[in-house]
C-alpha cells in the first residue's frame, strides 16, 4: 500500500479556532487520513501550532506573561480541543520548537549558499512611542484596495490582498495605537523568489489538472502577477533567530525570520518533533527527504492559505537544492461564513470549537462541517441549517434505524442475533445496493471530494431504511417470524457495516455501534464489496446490546437557545 504523507494549515496560537478554520483544513485532513488507515495505507497525519509573529506577542503582552509562557499555555488549551474533535493526529507539535529552529536556519543558510537571500536596506516604520521599528502586523489601517479600516500590515484580512505596512492608510502602531509613525532605515533578509520564477511557474503548471481548480486559480493568479523578493526577517523578540554564523550583524540586532518563512517549514519539524520520540522506529527524514516516487504529499487548507503553500513555500524548497518532498497535492477550501458573514478570530464572531463541544458531542459537528464542506463555493452556517441537518441525517436516518432494528429485535427475539430464513430477492437487491453505494462512497473519498462522499454515506444509511419500510418486520412477525428474524439479521449486519465506513465521518458514533455487538474477533477495517453483497460480518448468535440513542434530535427550543446564545446573522 502507498505511503501518505498528510498535513493541514497550522492553526495560529492566538486563541481557540472557529468551525471556519476547523473545516477549512483539521477535519478534513483527519477524515481522509482515517479512511486512508482503514484501507490499509501508511499514514503519517503532521499538524502544529504556529507560534511565532506579532500576534503572539501582542496577545502575551495583553496578559502581562512571557510569550513562550502563553504559547504553551495555548498550545495545550487548542490540543484539548482537537482531542475533543477527535483529531487522530500522528503528531501535533509546535513551530518553536528546537527542531523548527534547526530546519529553518539550515533551509535559510542553503538558501544563502545559492545566491537565493541577500541582505538589504530598507525603510521601516517605526514609532517613537513604542521605541522599535514595527514589524508589518504591527501596523494596522485601512486597506488601500478594499477599504477595509482594521487590515494589517502583511495582508487585508477582508479582501485577502497581500500588502506592506507603508500601503496602508492611516496607519497607527497595534501595540500603543500612536499615529505618530516613521519611516527609517533598516537591514533585513530578502528570498530573492524573482529569480525562482520561472522554476516555480514549470512546477506549478506540472500539477494543473491535478490540484483543484480553487488552487490551481489562486497559485497561478500570484505568478501572473509576478513573484517579488520578499524581506523574510522581522524585528521581534520572538521567533527563530537569524543564525549567527551566517549573518553575525543581523544577529546581534536580534532579527527573526517571518513566520510565513518558518511555519511551512514546521511540517518538517513537526515531524522531526514525533521522529526524536522514538528514534530507533522513526525515521522523519524517510517521509520528506529524496521520497518524491515513495511519499504521495497532501496538504489541506483554507483558501488564504494557498498562495504560501503553492508559491512562497515551493519556491524555498526549489531554491535549496537539496530533495525535500514538495506537495503532490493541495486540497483547497473556500470560507464557511456565518449567516453570510465571515467567522473571525479577532472578533469572535461565529461559533468557536471549545463552544461547540459544550453543546454537542463532536460527531454532530464533525458530520455537519464536512456534509456541508465549503468545496466548491463558500458556504453558510446556520442553526436553521445545522438543527434540519442532525436532525434529518443523524438522528431519523442514522440513528433511528439503529435504535428501533435493535430495540425490536431484542423485544421480540432476545439479545442474540435471530436466525431466520435464507436471504431473498430482497436481501439480494439490498446487497447489490449496498456495494454500489459503498463503491460510490469509496471513489468520493479517494478523489477527496468530501460533500459527495457525505452524500454517498447518506444514502447508505438511507438505504436500510429503506429496506426496513419495504419489509416491514413488525408486520411481517405476525405471518412469517423466520421472515421477521431475517429482516432484523440482515438489518443488525447494515449497523455492523455502518459502524466500519462511518468512522472517518463520525468516529465516537461508529465505535457504538461496533460494540453493540459481542464479536470476539472484530478486527475488520474495511468492507469488500463481496461482504457488502452478503452482509453476513455478524453471524447468528452473536449478544448484542442496544446502545444508548446515537443521536438526539434537535428542538426549537435548542435552535432558539442557540441563536440566542451565539446570535444569528451578524450585525
Amino acid at each position: 500500500m502507498a505511503r501518505h504523507l498528510i498535513t493541514s494549515a497550522l492553526p495560529y496560537i492566538n486563541g481557540i479556532k472557529h468551525l471556519g478554520n476547523m473545516v477549512g483544513s483539521m477535519l478534513p485532513a483527519d477524515v481522509y487520513s482515517r479512511y486512508l488507515r482503514q484501507r490499509g495505507h501508511d499514514v503519517l497525519y503532521i499538524c502544529a501550532t504556529d507560534e511565532h509573529g506579532t500576534p503572539a506577542e501582542l496577545a502575551a503582552k495583553e496578559q502581562g506573561i512571557p510569550v513562550a509562557d502563553f504559547c504553551a499555555q495555548a498550545h495545550d488549551a487548542q490540543k484539548a480541543v482537537y482531542d475533543g474533535f477527535a483529531l487522530a493526529f500522528d503528531y501535533f507539535g509546535r513551530s518553536s520548537s528546537p527542531q523548527n529552529v534547526e530546519i529553518t536556519q539550515h533551509f535559510a543558510r542553503k538558501l544563502h549558499e545559492n545566491g537565493f537571500i541577500e541582505e538589504r536596506a530598507i525603510r521601516q516604520v517605526y514609532s517613537p512611542a513604542d521605541g522599535r521599528f514595527l514589524p508589518d502586523r504591527y501596523v494596522e489601517g485601512t486597506c488601500p484596495h478594499c477599504g477595509y479600516d482594521k487590515a494589517r500590515g502583511d495582508q487585508c484580512e477582508n479582501c485577502t490582498r497581500v500588502l506592506d505596512p507603508t500601503d496602508l492608510i492611516n496607519p497607527r502602531s497595534a501595540i500603543s495605537g500612536s499615529t505618530d509613525l516613521e519611516v527609517r532605515e533598516t537591514k533585513h533578509l530578502f528570498l530573492l523568489q524573482s529569480k525562482l520564477q520561472r522554476e516555480v511557474m514549470e512546477w506549478v503548471a506540472r500539477h494543473d489538472g491535478v490540484w483543484p481548480h480553487l488552487a490551481s486559480s489562486i497559485a497561478h493568479k500570484w505568478l501572473t502577477e509576478g513573484l517579488h523578493d520578499r524581506a523574510i526577517t522581522r524585528d521581534l523578540d520572538w521567533g527563530v533567530p537569524v543564525p549567527a554564523d551566517t549573518w553575525p550583524e543581523l544577529a546581534a540586532e536580534g532579527k527573526v525570520f517571518y513566520v510565513w518563512f518558518d511555519a511551512p517549514i514546521e511540517y518538517l519539524g513537526a515531524t522531526k518533533e514525533w521522529s526524536d520520540i522514538d528514534p530507533s522506529t522513526r525515521d522523519w527524514k524517510s517521509w520528506w527527504y529524496d521520497v518524491d516516487d515513495t511519499v504521495r504529499y497532501t496538504q489541506f487548507m483554507a483558501k488564504d492559505n494557498v498562495p504560501f503553500h503553492t508559491v512562497m513555500f515551493p519556491a524555498t524548497e526549489l531554491g535549496i537544492r537539496e530533495p525535500w518532498k514538495k506537495v503532490d497535492f493541495v486540497k483547497a477550501f473556500n470560507w464557511l461564513t456565518y449567516y453570510g458573514g465571515k467567522f473571525s478570530t479577532s472578533q469572535k464572531r461565529g461559533v468557536f470549537t471549545d463552544h461547540a463541544l459544550e453543546i454537542l458531542p463532536a460527531d454532530y459537528w464533525r458530520y455537519f462541517l464536512i456534509a456541508n464542506a465549503p468545496e466548491s463555493d463558500d458556504s453558510s452556517f446556520t442553526w436553521e441549517h445545522f438543527t434540519a441537518t442532525v436532525n434529518k441525517d443523524l438522528a431519523d436516518t442514522l440513528g433511528n434505524f439503529v435504535n428501533r432494528v435493535l430495540s425490536f429485535s431484542k423485544k421480540r427475539f432476545g439479545e442474540e442475533v435471530p436466525a431466520g430464513g435464507e436471504p431473498g430477492a430482497a436481501e439480494a437487491r439490498l446487497g447489490e445496493q449496498i456495494a454500489e453505494l459503498l463503491g460510490e462512497y469509496e471513489s468520493q473519498m479517494e478523489a477527496l471530494q468530501f460533500r459527495k462522499a457525505a452524500a454517498a454515506l447518506r444514502a447508505l444509511w438511507s438505504a436500510g431504511n429503506s429496506y426496513l419500510e419495504e419489509k416491514a418486520p413488525w408486520l411481517e412477525i405476525k405471518t412469517d417470524k423466520d421472515g421477521a428474524a431475517l429482516t432484523l439479521r440482515t438489518a443488525m449486519n447494515l449497523i455492523h457495516l455502518y459502524a466500519v465506513v462511518s468512522e472517518p465521518f463520525i468516529p465516537s458514533s461508529s465505535a457504538a455501534m461496533r460494540q453493540a455487538f459481542a464479536l470476539p474477533d472484530d478486527t475488520a477495517t474495511w468492507v469488500t464489496p463481496e461482504e457488502a453483497r452478503s452482509l453476513t460480518s455478524v453471524p447468528v448468535g452473536t449478544p448484542f446490546t442496544v446502545p444508548p440513542v446515537l443521536f438526539a434530535k434537535l428542538t426549537e427550543e435548542d435552535l432558539e437557545a442557540y441563536k440566542e446564545r451565539f446570535g444569528g446573522e451578524p450585525a
